[in-house]
């Protein structure tokens, strides 16, 4: 089931309300008109004698009633109060509903996180937050946000986006995302003291987490990896950077930019060997990867060591290994159906 079931809008019970109110107003405004002219009694008075006529409430008249304003009030009897009863029940049913859409909504939502497993966490739903949310969406991530903030909520509802609200730095609200089961957190909370208590807290419910934690400042940096992130980045930095970049070497940056977001089909990915797959033992140019899929090993990263970059024909690819390959995007899907 699609995430966007969870926020679907029924409109049905909306307008039967505004039909409902429209019809109500007219009645009202028909019956004081009515009242009016038939009685001759001022606006207040007729207002008093329609209202107390549709609520059946039985105070007494203004003034005793001529024939014709008896024939009047049976009429505003069969139709207004039929509308006024109408009307009673829909507002009851909106109050009703909404109740229960919010609670088994809510349920509904809180059950299919609790099943969740090897998914990603966003704490924090700021700008930063969001845009990791939306790369997320684009790219069919299993995940979940967790944001304390009323107007988080209401843009959460709105993105369509599974959430916790709460403290993303409690140990109840990270066992409801399921967080020994998740794959990776994501920390862009604006507070740094809050990224690295939530980063201590994390590393401690799961030793295997991925973690990657939003940093201000370079003493940040510091603090955070000593608290146990395996990533930290620095927003302002990268965005100084690209800036600079943007004006010294601008085609550098387009290309960077294009590949990042998979635009014309062009992509980087990563994909680690499993064990048994044909790349597996074999060499670089042994295993055909520029020729068959027409991919470029751009990187290489093997457990426990850092990444490499010139990669030799000769380079032995192993199980486990991480490779950084680029191409367009149904080659690597190619690769990755046949490693699989």
């Amino acid at each position: 089931m699609s995430d966007d079931k969870f926020f679907e809008s029924d409109f049905t019970s909306t307008q039967k309300l505004r039909f409902a109110l429209i019809g109500l107003a007219t009645v009202l405004t028909v019956g004081t008109g009515g009242f009016m002219l038939i009685e001759g009694i001022n606006f207040l008075e007729a207002l008093y004698m329609t209202v107390i006529t549709l609520s059946t409430v039985g105070f007494g008249e203004v003034s005793p009633l001529h024939p014709a304003g008896r024939i009047f009030v049976i009429l505003l009897i069969l139709f207004g109060v039929m509308l006024t009863g109408y009307t009673v029940t829909i507002i009851g049913q909106l109050i009703i509903e909404g109740q229960f859409k919010e609670i088994y909504g809510r349920k509904k939502m809180e059950n299919k996180i609790s099943k969740m497993s090897q998914h990603f966490i966003i704490a924090g739903y700021g700008r930063v937050g969001h845009q990791v949310a939306m790369e997320f969406k684009k790219k069919g991530v299993d995940f979940i946000v967790i944001d304390k903030d009323n107007s988080a909520v209401f843009n959460l509802y709105k993105d369509k986006v599974l959430f916790i609200q709460g403290e993303a730095t409690d140990d109840e609200i990270l066992r409801k995302a399921n967080i020994e089961k998740a794959k990776t957190l994501i920390s862009t909370l604006p507070n740094e003291a809050e990224n690295v208590y939530l980063t201590l807290t994390a590393r401690d419910m799961n030793r295997n987490l991925n973690i990657i934690a939003r940093a201000d400042y370079d003493d940040g940096v510091k603090k955070l990896k000593r608290a146990g992130a395996d990533h930290v980045v620095t927003p302002h930095v990268l965005g100084g950077i690209r800036m600079a970049m943007a004006s010294l070497r601008p085609n550098v940056v387009d290309f960077m930019h294009s590949t990042s977001l998979g635009e014309g089909g062009l992509s980087i990915e990563e994909i680690v060997v499993p064990g048994g797959c044909f790349l597996s033992g074999k060499k670089l140019i042994e295993s055909k990867i520029k020729k068959d899929f027409n991919i470029t090993l751009i990187g290489l990263k093997k457990p426990g060591k850092d990444i490499s970059i010139n990669l030799g024909p000769e380079t032995l690819l192993e199980t486990d290994d991480v490779l950084v390959l680029m191409g367009h995007d149904n080659d690597l899907e190619k690769l990755n159906k046949r490693l699989s």
